[in-house]
């Protein structure tokens, strides 16, 4: 059973994004499922990336702030989202995900309890599709994702569908960050983060999401390319021996050296 929140003043805020487009039903029961967090956000910044129907007008029925993203793709609105939100920390998830009521609570939990956590990151399971496949489906398709992710990164990738980091965090690597729809933004922001901040796995911040991406064939194959893309333009830079060295040699410079200890 769940500890009762501490008084707000001792928390980190808390915002979550959610980029959207044309998908007004899926977003207003996510919102309705944010609504009934045991611990709420402090707010919700719903970014509408062009969409054609209702979703902005369902977004601020539900409570959201809306801010629009011209750029197309959801690199471009996820990071619209995070250079909008206001919150210490920064939650995601997408506008097809259902959080379990306990998420905002567990997550903000994560960095309460450790200051030093600075991005983490979660699993889910898939809440729509053929039961009999959901769970083996899940565990295969985020068990080859952290394989794939592990091997690309050096460290565990982070998870578009369930992700937070701290605003600081952003504000480092905002610039550096890809905002081409070509790829797939959580991968590429963990090629940045996880230059600078180890990735933590928030292992009970419980997250539904939807099997829709497995059912279209095409749209199924351009999420593999844009995982390829997304790992292409980060090396030869980002291969991980190139990447633990560069850690290694932030980590050596900043110590103070025994001469100066001794002096």
């Amino acid at each position: 059973m769940p500890h009762p929140p501490a008084p707000r003043s001792e928390r980190p805020t808390v915002s979550v994004v959610i980029p959207v487009k044309d998908d007004a039903p899926a977003l207003r029961r996510c919102l309705r499922a944010l609504a009934l967090q045991s611990d709420p956000p402090d707010e919700i910044v719903v970014v509408d990336n062009g969409s054609s129907d209702d979703s902005a007008h369902v977004a601020r029925a539900g409570g959201a702030r809306v801010v629009t993203c011209a750029d197309p793709g959801i690199p471009a609105a996820a990071a619209t989202g995070y250079d909008h939100a206001t919150g210490e920390v920064i939650l995601r998830l997408d506008a097809d995900c259902m959080p379990a009521a306990s998420w905002v609570e567990r997550v903000r939990g994560e960095f309460e309890r450790r200051p030093d956590t600075a991005v983490v990151t979660g699993g889910a399971r898939f809440i729509d599709g053929p039961r009999p496949l959901r769970i083996p489906l899940a565990a295969a398709y985020l068990g080859l994702y952290a394989a794939v992710g592990f091997t690309a990164l050096g460290h565990l990738p982070l998870f578009g569908s369930n992700l937070a980091f701290r605003r600081s965090a952003w504000l480092r690597v905002s610039a550096r960050v890809h905002r081409d729809p070509r790829l797939h933004d959580d991968f590429d922001l963990a090629f940045h983060l996880g230059e600078y901040y180890p990735v933590r796995y928030a292992r009970h911040a419980a997250m539904g999401m939807s099997m829709r991406p497995f059912f279209d064939r095409r749209a199924f194959g351009e999420r593999v390319a844009r995982g390829f893309r997304s790992v292409v333009i980060h090396w030869p830079v980002d291969l991980p021996p190139i990447r633990l060295v560069r850690r290694w040699l932030r980590v050596a410079a900043s110590r103070p050296s025994a001469t100066r200890g001794h002096a």
